[in-house]
């Protein structure tokens, strides 16, 4: 879809109007600036010299705690350097992410008319130098750009079996959201 075409978004979801950047870098577990809903917890690592053990997640506690078990599925994706993928998003389902492998510039955007928060951008640095989970809800755009040299592995739980009809998709460049996905120079 090119990003001048219009994008046809749930009544219960609105594009904002966003001016350009990257809306707020989410660097601690409890920020006052994440959007209403998001969840984040820390993922424990034990590396040794062959290599690091990831607990993603255990069935009843955590971030998924909630998620019915006879509808959670688990998932992987395997991304190259560089790749962006966004944006899309879900009118009832729950993700919860967690960058195994790699480092991520994650982007999320608040799109229910609704909320608190609609319209507001978070942005998270996560992945082998900051394992963070994090639980995104329905209605709320994601996505992520691959930043370092190395592919990158995100494992992601979502408390209901996939559904075509639950999933929107939003171009990476919506003028609207107008996410700077270029190096930020800092």
């Amino acid at each position: 879809m090119q990003s001048n075409q219009s994008v046809a978004l749930d009544a219960r979801l609105v594009l904002p109007k966003c001016e350009k950047g990257i809306g707020y870098v989410i660097s601690s577990l409890d920020s006052p600036h994440l959007i209403d809903g998001v969840r984040l917890a820390p993922v424990t690592l034990w590396p040794d010299d062959r290599g690091y053990f990831l607990e993603v997640q255990r069935g009843s506690q955590g971030l998924v705690a909630d998620f019915p078990p006879a509808l959670t599925q688990v998932s992987a994706a395997l991304n190259y350097p560089g790749i962006i993928k966004a944006f899309h998003y879900h009118l009832e389902q729950t993700d919860c992410w967690t960058p195994a492998k790699g480092m991520f510039q994650v982007a999320l955007v608040d799109l229910r008319v609704n909320s608190k928060t609609h319209g507001v951008r978070n942005t998270f640095y996560v992945g082998a130098m900051r394992p963070w989970q994090i639980l995104i809800p329905p209605g709320v755009g994601h996505g992520y750009k691959i930043i370092g040299r190395e592919e990158a592995m995100l494992i992601y739980v979502t408390d209901r079996l996939y559904n075509p009809l639950d999933e929107g998709r939003i171009p990476y460049n919506e003028p609207r959201i107008n996410y700077d996905w270029e190096l930020q120079h800092k």
